[in-house]
């Protein structure tokens, strides 16, 4: 009777709210939803003062994160700024800098800026950083978390 009861009751929050199906508990455990990323620029960002700052935290994204850009007159003018404009709404820290906006997005490298599109596609699209990748001299197969750590870690 008591099982049924606990079965009932968490129909009924379910129903009756479906944002809080993450933090259910199921057979003992609870389900979480991982929505902060951390990663490692591969150059990093130079601040005024000349101080490098490459670790920093990208959120998923939300469709208002998607569409808001859209409405932007920079984007509109110029539709390959949409991704400087989305980035800089998920990415929530850059070093010590937690002021994240299309300027500081504009002034990373290229190559910075083309990490942050591919690990946002990743952690938005596939729900995850790591990357299957092969040794280019042994051919073997491994995976890789592209959210950074230091030069050889996996």
């Amino acid at each position: 009777m008591r099982r049924t009861s606990q079965a009932q009751a968490q129909a009924q929050a379910q129903a009756a709210s479906p944002a809080t199906t993450a933090t259910l508990e199921r057979s003992g455990q609870r389900d979480t939803l991982r929505t902060e990323f951390a990663f490692e620029l591969p150059r990093g960002y130079v601040d005024d003062a000349g101080v490098v700052h490459r670790s920093g935290v990208m959120r998923l994204a939300t469709a208002r994160d998607e569409l808001v850009p859209l409405r932007d007159d920079r984007v509109r003018e110029n539709s390959a700024y949409l991704s400087v404009v989305l980035i800089a709404r998920v990415v929530t820290r850059i070093g010590t800098i937690d002021d994240i906006h299309p300027g500081i997005i504009e002034d990373l490298f290229a190559s910075d800026l083309a990490f942050l599109q591919d690990f946002y596609r990743r952690i938005n699209a596939e729900g995850h950083t790591r990357a299957a990748v092969t040794c280019p001299s042994c051919q073997e197969e491994f995976a890789v978390d592209v959210a950074g750590g230091r030069l050889g870690e996996s």
